[in-house]
């Protein structure tokens, strides 16, 4: 299944003409969100991701995400961070290894708004778990495991959607709670 624009308009548009309204945006990290802010505006005010903010300054991704978009990115809070062994994140954020924290990074990030009604129907179609591609070009595959939706990254690692559907002016923001790695 591909995720397209037109599919996701579509379905907003029938639920405005059926008199459904969406549902507020959820507080993240202590903050409300604002759905008419960028990703890394509304990142920024979360208390819970302050070294995934500290991570986008320092691979240069900021202007990339406050751009235009629509991305989705699932984002791993700072709890999610301190799992990875102890001294991974200060090398990362080491200027020399620029590259690879950027290569991180835009392994959590999709192409287009995939909210999780899309992504779950993406999970059943597929007989259970859904592959995809991110932007930095990682092979991941949704699906769900004890009752939760989730994203297994090329490590075998599973990252748990902790909060959904977090609308952004260019995108959508799913909160996990595991950095996905790529698998090499």
């Amino acid at each position: 299944m591909t995720f397209t624009i037109r599919s996701l308009t579509a379905a907003a548009a029938l639920c405005l003409t059926t008199g459904l309204a969406f549902a507020a945006n959820p507080m993240v990290g202590g903050a409300a969100m604002d759905d008419s802010k960028t990703i890394v505006q509304n990142a920024a005010n979360s208390a819970d991701h302050t070294t995934l903010v500290a991570a986008v300054q320092a691979a240069g991704l900021v202007d990339t995400l406050n751009g235009a978009g629509p991305f989705t990115v699932f984002a791993p809070t700072n709890e999610a961070f301190a799992k990875l062994p102890a001294g991974t994140v200060d090398t990362l954020l080491k200027p020399e290894n620029k590259e690879m924290l950027t290569k991180i990074l835009t392994c959590h990030v999709v192409s287009g708004d995939v909210m999780s009604d899309a992504l779950a129907a993406a999970i059943q179609k597929d007989g259970g778990a859904y592959k995809f591609k991110t932007v930095g070009g990682c092979e991941f595959t949704a699906e769900v495991r004890d009752g939760k939706v989730g994203i297994e990254d090329g490590k075998g690692n599973f990252a748990a959607v902790t909060i959904a559907d977090v609308k952004q002016s260019n995108g959508v923001i799913h909160v996990i709670d595991t950095v996905l790695l790529p698998a090499n």
